[in-house]
């Protein structure tokens, strides 16, 4: 036979396979762009990072329960081969677990059947990015769409990768570290609309912040809506239900662009509603006498259509923000009663206090109040305007040394996500019970330089603890069980039927707790302490509970960057000072079982 008809042939039979091949994985990419919400009902599974698109973090499992927990072994463990503070959590899909390190930012697929590594990949990152990094070099995990992983690096790459290989299929430039701009946060991914939704960190840099889709498939933006700026850029057309141009009108001169609102933290979905949820961070530059006015749209809860980013609503929780009280806490979408009205409610922690319950709806808040009673900056909410009525002996001003505000800036609760157990109605919520002085002082903005302008120093709250895991009665707006901490609760929490909830400490200990009234049921010493967020995933028909340790994070910035002076870390290393007494840097997974 003629060699080169042969090779025609053959290269022919080759192209057709690959066609074929790729047409294949294009009809399942297709079938799971109907089906990534459906699979986040199969509690075997953990398909996206806040478990479901509602972001209740709560499992149906429950094999393991309040009766047996105290019998849980450790059934395998491997180390994630970084050492800085890991705040995400594994994922789940088929026999597989993908779990991502803090930087230098590993990501690894391991057969569950056998723990072998599957793959691993570790982006090539600009080593710059590690010197803008605000508290912490952390990572908030992968995210999981049409049989890819996509990933975020921390100089700003976002990379699809190939689930069963780990190849590259497309990548994104997000951030730009000589700017300041970093990222840190999990990727959201809404496959029913084609869409990767990706944040961006900064804030301390004066970044002015931002969200980018990404159609799923290739990796092209599709478009972007920042915190600030006219509605062109904000996004808020005829569609807003809200003031126009405050983006612009509520900043003096051009200070808007240079305005913080970024966007670190955790984002929600309602499919019914079409409409994701997702909260913006501190205005640029701590120090408020430099930014007069409300600083829109800083930390403030949004409402945006994922197909084109228009926004339908937004609502300012924290104006003018005077304490460094992020907005970025997630939001999670539960129907319940509040004062005992049926309401499709977002619920909302957030780190200036007052836990917020508004109706997803139309962002009207139904229920304002505080999940710390310690909180002194305000005494409460206005429920007419939606706005905080504040006490002045605890606002801060250039050239004054306001002391004893409470919470600090890391808030009452930080990034560590609560669930909402749909058994006890409860919201369990790890907190932050730290109090601050703070002094502002003027600082000029220039590219890719720390833009804070202030001074904080943080300690122990009233009582002299750190922290808190609390069972949040929404329907009355209380608290109805406390568990306290020596430090702040910086780890995440997880949820089950077997009417149990997990959770870690900075000092080192995995514990379960009745989620009725908070009754300690198990605690397992770790390898490090824990600032990440349990799940639980079932295979050959047994639960697992899986956690990754590694501590850091803002809350424990001292040891992992080896910092001494108290008000160094943003105002953090003073109030835990002694936490290198109680646990050691490394990132481990660990594996739980009965």
């Amino acid at each position: 036979m003629n060699r080169r008809f042969l090779g025609g042939v053959l290269a022919a039979i080759i192209a057709a396979a690959a066609l074929s091949s790729f047409f294949l994985w294009q009809n399942r990419a297709a079938a799971q762009t109907v089906a990534l919400g459906e699979m986040s009902q199969n509690s075997s599974e953990w398909v996206i990072p806040q478990q479901n698109y509602s972001a209740t973090r709560h499992s149906a499992l429950n094999e393991i329960n309040t009766d047996n927990v105290k019998n849980l072994k450790v059934a395998w463990s491997m180390s994630t081969g970084a050492t800085r503070g890991h705040e995400g959590q594994p994922l789940v899909i088929g026999n597989i677990l993908y779990f991502q390190s803090a930087y230098p930012n590993h990501v690894y697929a391991v057969d569950l059947n056998n723990y072998r590594i599957l793959w691993e990949f570790t982006p090539k990152q600009d080593p710059f990015a590690v010197s803008v990094a605000c508290c912490d070099l952390v990572n908030r995990g992968v995210a999981y769409g049409d049989g890819m992983i996509i990933t975020n690096a921390l100089d700003g790459w976002v990379y699809a990768l190939h689930a069963s290989n780990g190849t590259v299929v497309w990548r994104y430039k997000q951030a730009d570290p000589e700017l300041g701009q970093t990222v840190t946060s999990a990727p959201f991914v809404i496959s029913e609309k084609n869409r990767v939704i990706i944040g961006v960190s900064g804030g301390e840099f004066g970044v002015r912040g931002y969200v980018t889709a990404l159609d799923l498939q290739t990796g092209r933006r599709v478009w972007r809506a920042y915190s600030m700026g006219p509605d062109s850029d904000t996004l808020m057309g005829a569609g807003f239900h809200g003031p126009h141009n405050a983006g612009v009108s509520t900043w003096r001169g051009d200070e808007w662009k240079v305005g913080g609102g970024t966007t670190w933290g955790w984002y929600a979905y309602d499919p019914s509603l079409d409409l994701f949820y997702y909260g913006s961070g501190n205005p640029g530059t701590w120090n408020p006498s430099q930014r007069p006015g409300d600083n829109k749209w800083s930390m403030t809860i949004f409402a945006r259509h994922p197909e084109t980013g228009q926004a339908v609503w937004a609502y300012q929780m924290t104006p003018h923000d005077q304490w460094d009280y992020d907005g970025i806490n997630e939001m999670i979408l539960a129907n319940i009663k509040i004062r005992g009205n049926q309401v499709p409610a977002l619920v909302h922690f957030d780190r200036n206090g007052f836990a917020f319950e508004l109706n997803r709806e139309t962002g009207k808040p139904v229920l304002i109040e505080k999940y710390d009673p310690s909180v002194n900056w305000a005494t409460s909410f206005n429920m007419t305007t939606g706005r905080p009525n504040e006490d002045p002996a605890f606002g801060t001003r250039e050239g004054h040394n306001t002391k004893g505000i409470c919470p600090a800036s890391i808030g009452s609760k930080d990034q560590q996500p609560a669930s909402f157990d749909p058994q006890t109605g409860y919201f369990i919520v790890p907190t932050n019970h730290w109090c601050e002085d703070y002094q502002p002082f003027a600082v000029k903005y220039k590219a890719g330089f720390p833009f804070v302008g202030a001074i904080v120093k943080m300690y122990r709250g009233p009582g002299d603890y750190g922290g808190a895991l609390i069972a949040w009665d929404p329907n009355e707006g209380k608290i109805v069980w406390s568990d306290k901490e020596h430090f702040p609760c910086w780890s995440g929490v997880l949820t089950t039927d077997g009417g149990v909830a997990f959770y870690g400490t900075m000092d080192g200990w995995f514990k379960a707790v009745n989620t009725k009234d908070g009754t300690l049921l198990f605690k397992q010493k770790m390898p490090s302490g824990m600032i990440s967020s349990p799940i639980a995933y079932q295979h050959d028909g047994h639960q697992y509970i899986a956690m990754l340790s590694g501590v850091g994070g803002w809350a424990g910035i001292g040891l992992a960057a080896g910092l001494t002076n108290p008000t160094a870390g943003l105002g953090a290393v003073g109030a835990a000072s002694d936490l290198g007494t109680y646990t050691t840097l490394g990132g481990d997974l660990t594996i739980f079982s009965l």
